[in-house]
């Protein structure tokens, strides 16, 4: 499958266990490894918090996911309208948050961020490559 497959949700909260739920059974459907599927529904809450806790935009906007298997590769990404490209922070030890693009980064064979081609927000993307086992 080279084509994407795109869901848009409220820039809320409470879109973050749906988002992670359709991922989930996408990647049933795709018959992904349950590792890969384990680690990109991790990947994508954190990028969905993110997006939904800090982009600073006005009410109604969405939060757009955007899913590619290529292969033995899978690429998720977050599309939102907030300008502000993320930046990894450095929690120290008893902070409750600022962790997530660690993460990302240390679970993730790729990722990173780029300014949307309409000129509104911005995409936070990932890459997992895997192995589909013979069955």
């Amino acid at each position: 499958m080279d084509h994407p497959i795109e869901w848009r949700y409220p820039r809320a909260p409470r879109s973050v266990p749906h988002a992670r739920a359709r991922l989930a059974a996408q990647a049933r459907e795709w018959k992904l490894p349950d590792d890969t599927t384990d680690t990109a529904v991790l990947l994508l809450s954190e990028l969905m918090a993110n997006a939904c806790r800090h982009a600073r935009v006005p009410a109604g906007r969405e939060v757009w996911v955007r899913c590619l298997l290529s292969g033995e590769r899978l690429r998720v990404e977050v599309l939102d309208a907030g300008r502000e490209l993320p930046v990894p922070r450095e929690a120290r030890p008893l902070d409750e948050s600022g962790r997530g693009l660690a993460i990302v980064a240390a679970l993730a064979g790729a990722w990173g961020a780029y300014p949307r081609e309409c000129g509104i927000g911005k995409a936070v993307w990932f890459e997992l490559g895997f192995e589909f086992s013979a069955r």
